[in-house]
């Protein structure tokens, strides 16, 4: 029987890469994300894997369960959850800090996970089988200088994931965490508010990582036994030894 993963933030980086690798290990997909053109193109570069299209921000909670809920019958059973949607604004000591900010990583980070995790689980609690894999950072096990709120937005996903992985281990449910080190995303890009110039600088000097390698990292993952659990995983670039130190040439 095909398998069905969900996965937010589909539209670019992590997500999208994770989209194509598990589309390859034949998976049938619900894409979801803000922007509808992207995930439309990623569709229809996938073909022809089955896909199902959902646009929403996992902020409004609303609109998760309404998307959720819209899911034709052959995508209701969702075997698989990426909680990958999220993100960094951003870089500055907790004084100078904007509060807009602050709600939008709180919001996506940590309320969004909560939202599309609790409109999926019904059913994975229904079958009493499932796999979740919340995408963290190296942020949520090391506080940076400036990094603060996305710092403590990423603990609490830390933190959440072994929450849920004790909670739901009576319903089979297996749930992972994967902390990324330095991944050549939009992830700079939205951090500095657009600024092409500082984000490049991020990934000046060494070889970063990859969404792709973060994405064949999940696909081991949720393609293991059901007696394997893998818990947590931690990926750095080949010059990287902690969240802020890159041996850069």
């Amino acid at each position: 029987m095909t398998r069905t993963a969900f996965i937010t933030g589909a539209s670019s980086g992590i997500g999208r890469a994770t989209a194509v690798a598990l589309a390859q290990t034949g998976f049938q997909l619900i894409l979801t994300g803000r922007r509808q053109e992207r995930l439309e193109e990623l569709a229809e570069q996938l073909a022809p894997t089955r896909i199902h299209l959902l646009t929403f921000d996992v902020r409004d909670r609303a609109a998760v369960d309404a998307a959720v809920a819209s899911l034709p019958e052959e995508f209701r059973q969702i075997d698989v959850l990426i909680n990958n949607a999220g993100g960094a604004h951003g870089l500055a000591p907790i004084q100078d800090g904007d509060p807009t900010d602050w709600d939008a990583m709180l919001d996506s980070n940590v309320k969004g996970l909560l939202n599309v995790s609790q409109a999926v689980l019904p059913g994975m609690r229904e079958r009493q089988q499932g796999h979740i894999i919340n995408i963290g950072s190296i942020a949520g096990h090391e506080v940076y200088a400036n990094g603060n709120v996305y710092c403590a937005s990423k603990a609490a996903v830390a933190a959440l994931t072994k929450a849920m992985r004790i909670d739901l281990l009576p319903l089979n449910i297996r749930v992972a965490e994967v902390n990324p080190g330095a991944v050549e995303t939009e992830f700079s890009q939205v951090r500095f508010k657009g600024d092409t110039e500082r984000a490049a600088k991020v990934y000046q000097g060494y070889d970063p990582l990859k969404p792709e390698d973060i994405a064949e990292v999940i696909q081991f993952m949720v393609t293991r036994p059901a007696n394997v659990h893998i818990a947590e995983i931690t990926v750095f670039a080949g010059s990287q030894g902690a969240a802020t130190l890159i041996n850069r040439r």
